[in-house]
Protein backbone atom coordinates (compact mmCIF):
# COMPACT_ATOMS: atom_id res chain seq x y z
CA UNK A 1 0.00 0.00 0.00
CA UNK A 2 1.39 3.42 -1.00
CA UNK A 3 1.10 5.92 1.84
CA UNK A 4 3.01 8.73 0.13
CA UNK A 5 1.03 11.95 -0.01
CA UNK A 6 0.26 13.40 -3.47
CA UNK A 7 2.02 16.53 -4.68
CA UNK A 8 -1.11 18.63 -4.02
CA UNK A 9 -0.83 17.81 -0.32
CA UNK A 10 2.78 19.03 -0.13
CA UNK A 11 2.19 22.10 -2.31
CA UNK A 12 -0.75 23.22 -0.16
CA UNK A 13 1.08 22.48 3.09
CA UNK A 14 4.25 24.34 2.06
CA UNK A 15 2.19 27.23 0.66
CA UNK A 16 0.27 27.56 3.94
CA UNK A 17 3.46 27.35 6.02
CA UNK A 18 5.17 30.00 3.87
CA UNK A 19 2.11 32.27 4.12
CA UNK A 20 2.02 31.82 7.90
CA UNK A 21 5.74 32.51 8.18
CA UNK A 22 5.51 35.64 6.04
CA UNK A 23 2.44 36.88 7.90
CA UNK A 24 4.01 36.48 11.34
CA UNK A 25 7.38 37.87 10.24
CA UNK A 26 5.81 40.91 8.63
CA UNK A 27 3.32 41.40 11.47
CA UNK A 28 6.25 41.63 13.89
CA UNK A 29 7.42 44.60 11.82
CA UNK A 30 3.98 46.25 11.61
CA UNK A 31 3.27 45.52 7.97
CA UNK A 32 0.84 43.31 6.05
CA UNK A 33 1.76 40.89 3.28
CA UNK A 34 0.05 43.06 0.69
CA UNK A 35 1.91 46.13 1.92
CA UNK A 36 5.19 44.23 1.66
CA UNK A 37 4.38 43.17 -1.89
CA UNK A 38 3.58 46.75 -2.84
CA UNK A 39 6.76 48.07 -1.23
CA UNK A 40 8.80 45.43 -2.99
CA UNK A 41 7.37 46.36 -6.40
CA UNK A 42 8.00 50.03 -5.68
CA UNK A 43 11.62 49.26 -4.77
CA UNK A 44 12.15 48.90 -8.53
CA UNK A 45 10.70 52.36 -9.19
CA UNK A 46 7.58 54.49 -9.06
CA UNK A 47 4.33 52.97 -10.29
CA UNK A 48 0.64 53.71 -10.54
CA UNK A 49 -2.11 51.66 -8.93
CA UNK A 50 -2.89 49.75 -12.14
CA UNK A 51 0.70 48.56 -12.50
CA UNK A 52 0.89 47.67 -8.81
CA UNK A 53 -2.33 45.66 -9.01
CA UNK A 54 -1.02 43.72 -12.01
CA UNK A 55 2.32 43.04 -10.31
CA UNK A 56 0.81 41.69 -7.10
CA UNK A 57 -2.20 39.93 -8.67
CA UNK A 58 -0.56 36.47 -8.65
CA UNK A 59 -0.32 36.63 -4.85
CA UNK A 60 -3.95 37.52 -4.24
CA UNK A 61 -6.53 34.77 -3.98
CA UNK A 62 -8.10 33.59 -6.16
CA UNK A 63 -5.58 35.07 -8.59
CA UNK A 64 -4.22 32.90 -11.34
CA UNK A 65 -0.64 33.46 -12.45
CA UNK A 66 -0.52 35.69 -15.47
CA UNK A 67 -4.11 36.92 -15.18
CA UNK A 68 -4.30 40.63 -14.36
CA UNK A 69 -7.03 41.94 -12.06
CA UNK A 70 -10.27 43.25 -13.51
CA UNK A 71 -10.36 47.00 -14.14
CA UNK A 72 -11.60 48.98 -11.16
CA UNK A 73 -10.55 46.43 -8.54
CA UNK A 74 -7.89 48.54 -6.83
CA UNK A 75 -9.72 49.25 -3.57
CA UNK A 76 -7.59 46.88 -1.51
CA UNK A 77 -4.34 48.21 -2.98
CA UNK A 78 -5.47 51.80 -2.51
CA UNK A 79 -6.20 51.18 1.17
CA UNK A 80 -2.77 49.61 1.67
CA UNK A 81 -1.07 52.38 -0.30
CA UNK A 82 -2.85 55.06 1.75
CA UNK A 83 -1.62 53.46 4.98
CA UNK A 84 1.94 53.36 3.60
CA UNK A 85 1.75 57.05 2.62
CA UNK A 86 0.43 57.89 6.11
CA UNK A 87 3.37 55.98 7.61
CA UNK A 88 5.77 58.04 5.45
CA UNK A 89 7.00 54.90 3.68
CA UNK A 90 5.60 56.09 0.34
CA UNK A 91 4.94 59.40 -1.34
CA UNK A 92 2.52 60.08 -4.16
CA UNK A 93 1.85 62.75 -6.74
CA UNK A 94 -1.74 61.53 -6.95
CA UNK A 95 -1.08 59.12 -9.80
CA UNK A 96 2.21 57.39 -8.99
CA UNK A 97 3.63 56.06 -5.76
CA UNK A 98 7.28 55.80 -4.80
CA UNK A 99 9.34 54.84 -1.78
CA UNK A 100 10.47 57.55 0.60
CA UNK A 101 13.87 57.35 2.29
CA UNK A 102 12.10 55.81 5.28
CA UNK A 103 10.34 53.30 3.01
CA UNK A 104 13.64 52.33 1.38
CA UNK A 105 15.11 51.66 4.83
CA UNK A 106 12.13 49.46 5.72
CA UNK A 107 12.48 47.48 2.47
CA UNK A 108 16.21 46.94 3.06
CA UNK A 109 15.65 45.80 6.65
CA UNK A 110 12.76 43.47 5.79
CA UNK A 111 14.58 42.03 2.79
CA UNK A 112 17.34 40.87 5.15
CA UNK A 113 14.83 39.42 7.65
CA UNK A 114 12.95 37.56 4.91
CA UNK A 115 16.20 36.22 3.41
CA UNK A 116 17.03 34.72 6.81
CA UNK A 117 13.60 33.04 6.97
CA UNK A 118 14.02 31.69 3.43
CA UNK A 119 17.37 30.18 4.38
CA UNK A 120 15.71 28.50 7.35
CA UNK A 121 13.02 27.07 5.09
CA UNK A 122 15.55 25.55 2.69
CA UNK A 123 18.00 24.01 5.15
CA UNK A 124 18.96 20.61 3.77
CA UNK A 125 17.82 21.47 0.23
CA UNK A 126 20.58 21.81 -2.35
CA UNK A 127 20.54 24.57 -4.96
CA UNK A 128 19.98 21.88 -7.59
CA UNK A 129 17.02 20.37 -5.70
CA UNK A 130 15.47 23.79 -5.25
CA UNK A 131 15.88 24.57 -8.95
CA UNK A 132 14.35 21.22 -9.89
CA UNK A 133 11.37 21.81 -7.60
CA UNK A 134 10.74 25.22 -9.16
CA UNK A 135 11.05 23.83 -12.70
CA UNK A 136 8.66 20.95 -11.96
CA UNK A 137 6.04 23.21 -10.35
CA UNK A 138 6.32 25.79 -13.13
CA UNK A 139 5.88 23.06 -15.76
CA UNK A 140 2.85 21.65 -13.95
CA UNK A 141 1.32 25.13 -13.66
CA UNK A 142 1.75 25.72 -17.38
CA UNK A 143 0.29 22.27 -18.16
CA UNK A 144 -2.76 22.98 -16.02
CA UNK A 145 -3.40 26.50 -17.28
CA UNK A 146 -6.23 26.08 -19.82
CA UNK A 147 -5.46 29.39 -21.57
CA UNK A 148 -1.84 28.42 -22.04
CA UNK A 149 -0.66 31.66 -20.41
CA UNK A 150 3.10 31.79 -20.61
CA UNK A 151 3.66 34.64 -18.17
CA UNK A 152 4.87 33.67 -14.77
CA UNK A 153 4.30 35.68 -11.62
CA UNK A 154 7.08 37.98 -10.53
CA UNK A 155 9.47 36.55 -7.96
CA UNK A 156 8.38 36.90 -4.36
CA UNK A 157 10.81 38.80 -2.27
Amino acid sequence: MNTQQPISYWVKLVDRLIDDLFASTLEEHGITRRQWQLLNVLAAGAADVEKLDIEIAPYLTPAIAGVPPSPGTHSSSLESLTELVESDWLSTDGAHYQLTARGSTVVERLTAVIATERQRATVGVTTEQYGTAITVLETMARNLNPEGESSAPPPVP
